[in-house]
């Protein structure tokens, strides 16, 4: 899983990816003008801030903002890419919201992450920032009674500039869309169920980080060519600097130390998880329309049997699915980590 490197080659793959940092940071401070701020709120000097681009999201959002305030996000800095569902007037509704909007390309954008690497080197350097999407839940050890702040503070003493997460891909038994969501309701009263051990993790050398893929989507949708199946490993929380820069979504991030979340020794580094609420009953329709923006992936057509199959709405609930009781159970399992946060 993990081989050290000459220390020579170590030293070119630092020079490369310094390199590639600042062309990516030039990159995302050029994309930046394509966002028009509609809203601009306050946040206190030691807040952590979170950032996310969304579109279309009405139905998801009350549930995150009030998961994320009681986790001790202090503020939020969202993009509305082209919302037309009611997105955009519910976060203009809300006091602890910034908002910036584009009708830009999301694909050219690399995804919304230049957009948001411009926001973060505005508004986040020497912050603690979080970014995940709106269909993301972070977990980690005791996070319901040691918010965020606590969090945060025993990294700093800790040495460690970002924190690691696994997406955990929470999905119905039935068909889906079968179900109705409430908005405002906890997803998890219908997404009870997740794959737990159908992992792979695979050291990438040039930055530095470890890539683990898997889960019901890689089982369902990705059978005959696992290779190509979604990255369910991120960095939903990183202490920004000026040096830093999104290289793969949250997949990677640059300089490498950001990367550097798991341990080389034989130990276990503290990790939390990323509920993915993904496979709630809008995913049907919002396959076949996501399907014919091809905004989401690289290489849309290789994708084009993954919407058509989620539009067919499978049952995903096999026998050998686990159903999902919180953060204990998953660290059991070793998909989420404690290591040195007791």
């Amino acid at each position: 899983m993990y081989r050290a490197l000459p220390p020579a080659t170590e030293r070119w793959f630092e020079t490369r990816m310094r390199l590639k940092a600042l062309r990516l940071q030039a990159r995302a401070l050029w994309k930046g003008r394509e966002l028009r701020r509609m809203k601009r709120g306050r946040w206190g000097r030691g807040d952590i801030l979170l950032f996310s681009t969304v579109r279309n999201e009405a139905v998801r959002l009350p549930w995150f903002l009030d998961h994320y305030r009681r986790l001790g996000v202090g503020h939020f800095l969202f993009i509305d890419n082209a919302s037309d569902d009611g997105t955009r007037e519910l976060l203009l509704d809300q006091g602890d919201v910034s908002l910036w909007h584009t009708g830009a390309s999301y694909k050219r954008s690399r995804f919304g992450q230049d957009w948001i690497t411009a926001l973060m080197l505005r508004h986040g350097v020497g912050r603690w920032c979080v970014q995940v999407d709106a269909d993301e839940l972070l977990v980690y050890p005791h996070w319901q009674t040691r918010p965020l702040p606590a969090l945060t503070e025993w990294l700093d003493r800790s040495g460690q500039r970002s924190f690691a997460a696994m997406l955990l891909e929470l999905y119905p038994k039935g068909a889906l869309g079968a179900q109705a969501y409430v908005p405002g309701t906890d997803p998890l009263t219908l997404l009870r169920w997740f794959d737990a051990g159908n992992h792979v993790l695979r050291h990438n050398p040039l930055l530095d980080c470890l890539l683990m893929q898997g889960g019901v989507r890689a089982r369902n949708f990705f059978g005959t060519t696992p290779n190509r199946a979604p990255t369910l490993t991120k960095l939903p929380l990183v202490k920004w600097g000026r040096d830093s820069v999104w290289v793969n979504s949250t997949h990677s991030a640059l300089p490498r130390a950001l990367n550097r979340v798991y341990a080389t020794y034989g130990g276990i580094c503290t990790s939390g998880g990323l509920l993915h609420t993904k496979f709630l009953p809008l995913v049907v329709e919002r396959s076949a329309v996501e399907k014919a923006r091809g905004q989401h992936f690289g290489n849309a057509p290789v994708f084009a049997d993954y919407y058509d199959a989620v539009m067919a709405a499978p049952d995903l609930w096999c026998a050998a699915s686990t159903r999902y009781h919180g953060w204990r159970q998953l660290e059991r399992l070793g998909l989420i980590s404690r290591g040195g946060w007791v």
